[in-house]
């Protein structure tokens, strides 16, 4: 084995990240994640430190509204730092990289202080839920949801499904949107669902990950 790769292991076994592997011994993280990517050991450390930095990330998202606003643009910063370190594990999560992209392409990235997604396709919705709660750390009571419907549907009946569904408890969702019309082809069974969480922070946070990630995999192509 290589003498720099044994190093390396024992370093990673020390239940440093990636990160500080490759600063300490000047080692890419890409041939870090080949190396030990795979390992079970490493795994486990990756999954320590992502759950880590969700408690860190889940106690920021209940703490920003406790601050003053003259502070604001400092939090905002720090926002933007804390998305930058935690991408450098969160990146390695399948569940975190689907649930970015799903966002990138579906979300809401115009409104301020609103982590929204709007989707007819249950999984779509169970998945960006997921996203919210493994990947992110935001607490379960903190997300909300509202369906949009039509007169003739029956909005219990509605609601009802994508709670089951998506696995958003009954309780997290609001009153109804009940809107006038409908396509003669292209029927809607349970209407649309919306899922958010409002947090300016959090909605800070995220569209740095999106900034990140997308240069990253742009990065020389």
């Amino acid at each position: 084995m290589r003498m720099d790769k044994e190093q390396a292991r024992n370093l990673r076994l020390s239940g440093k990240s990636y990160k500080e592997v490759s600063e300490i011994l000047r080692i890419p993280k890409s041939t870090l994640s080949g190396w030990f990517g795979k390992s079970a050991w490493s795994i486990k450390i990756r999954d320590r430190l992502s759950g880590a930095a969700q408690a860190t990330s889940t106690v920021r998202l209940l703490d920003l509204n406790k601050m003053r606003r003259n502070r604001l643009d400092q939090i905002y910063k720090d926002a933007r730092k804390e998305a930058r370190e935690e991408l450098e594990t969160l990146k390695y999560d399948p569940l975190f990289i689907a649930g970015l992209i799903l966002y990138w392409g579906e979300g809401d990235k115009v409104s301020r202080g609103i982590v929204r997604l709007v989707n007819t396709d249950p999984s779509m919705i169970r998945l960006y839920k997921m996203f919210l709660v493994h990947a992110c750390g935001v607490p379960e009571e903190k997300i909300r949801a509202h369906i949009t419907i039509y007169p003739d549907l029956d909005g219990e009946i509605c609601t009802v499904h994508w709670s089951e569904t998506s696995g958003i408890p009954r309780r997290n969702f609001i009153k109804n949107t009940t809107i006038s019309g409908r396509h003669k082809t292209k029927r809607l069974t349970y209407g649309m669902c919306t899922v958010y969480v409002s947090s300016t922070y959090f909605k800070v946070k995220i569209l740095e990950w999106i900034r990140l990630l997308s240069m990253e995999l742009m990065d020389g192509r």
